[in-house]
């Protein structure tokens, strides 16, 4: 289902813009019909009473909890189950946030991302990835959620704009702190600036040399790094929030001297921050991730050299924490990516 299509079902049963906007809040926010100081009875119109259980039925019935899997870090993995079988994956992160997914799989085939080996198997409805808010707020409260779980957003630019402008509404969710993370769709660009809600941006980088990058990330747009910049700059200047650039450090790949030179050169003066990740590492993949004291050294060379650089590690290691491994246990499939801990 899509989010325009609850809006046309309620209008159709005599909602207005307030009766609209309190049913979107109510169900985005997990909360009973009754919350709020206004009684259903004495606000809603009897023709959208009469609707509403058939509409709640509908909402709920979009995706629910399969399992729930705590990490020691305080995160907790959910393995949401759609209507159709299928499953995708949140992520309760530390501090309030959230990371959701919009596709069933991902067409971008990233080498160290297992989930897109598999390919792309559905899109998501708006409707469904703002369900996975709703059933993450049913356990913790969310203030900040990340679309940083399976599949690349900009190839459902649709439905992930439309789950973007009610969760920076309804939702309560603070603009800045819905982050597009994308790996650099032009389309993204330029789609994001013109809606109500404009997000933060998230490009994943993971190397400075173009033609290391169509090897990392063989499906992703034929953008050279200094061109993805040039764009991401451009955003951030237009939003006034800084570009969180993501960088998957995989030993002997992309964590040699020669990358901190390019990462100097390619974001010196830029607004920005680069959040650094380990690589998480599972068998099979032909990837590993350096040691701790590379990973430190890299970012403190970083620092020094006055780029704002922030060592992450994804939330929930210790529970298959590469968005899609939990997953992959149930449907018997090889699948990992990584959330970012923000």
């Amino acid at each position: 289902m899509r989010i325009n299509e609850l809006k046309r079902r309620l209008h159709e049963a005599g909602a207005g813009p307030l009766h609209e906007h309190r049913v979107l809040r109510l169900w985005s926010h997990a909360l009973p019909r009754n919350s709020g100081r206004r009684l259903p009875e004495s606000f809603f119109p009897s023709s959208l009473l009469a609707a509403l259980p058939g509409i709640e039925a509908d909402l709920a019935a979009l995706a629910r909890i399969h399992s729930v899997h705590p990490g020691a870090d305080g995160s907790e993995r959910l393995l949401v189950a759609l209507a159709d079988g299928q499953t995708v994956e949140s992520v309760l992160l530390p501090r309030e946030g959230l990371c959701v997914s919009s596709q069933v799989g991902c067409a971008v085939g990233c080498q160290f991302c297992m989930t897109g080996q598999s390919g792309l198997l559905r899109q998501l409805g708006s409707a469904e990835i703002v369900a996975q808010v709703a059933l993450a707020r049913q356990r913790r409260p969310v203030r900040k959620v990340v679309f940083m779980g399976m599949g690349e957003p900009a190839h459902n630019l649709d439905n992930v704009i439309e789950a973007i402008d009610l969760l920076g509404t309804a939702g309560d969710i603070g603009h800045k702190n819905l982050v597009f993370s994308t790996v650099g769709d032009p389309r993204a660009f330029e789609r994001l600036q013109q809606g109500r809600v404009k997000p933060a941006l998230a490009l994943s980088l993971h190397t400075t040399k173009a033609d290391l990058r169509r090897k990392l990330l063989p499906r992703a747009p034929n953008l050279t790094p200094e061109e993805l910049a040039d764009e991401c700059e451009r955003y951030a200047r237009a939003t006034g929030y800084p570009i969180q650039y993501q960088w998957t450090l995989l030993e002997g790949i992309n964590d040699g001297d020669d990358e901190i030179e390019g990462i100097v050169r390619l974001l010196s003066g830029k607004y920005c921050v680069l959040n650094m990740i380990p690589f998480n590492t599972v068998d099979g993949t032909g990837f590993s991730r350096p040691s701790f004291e590379r990973c430190k050294q890299i970012a403190r060379t970083l620092l020094d050299r006055r780029i704002l650089t922030k060592l992450r590690y994804s939330a929930g290691q210790d529970v298959d924490g590469g968005c899609g491994q939990l997953r992959a246990r149930v449907t018997g499939t090889r699948e990992v990516r990584m959330p970012v801990r923000l």
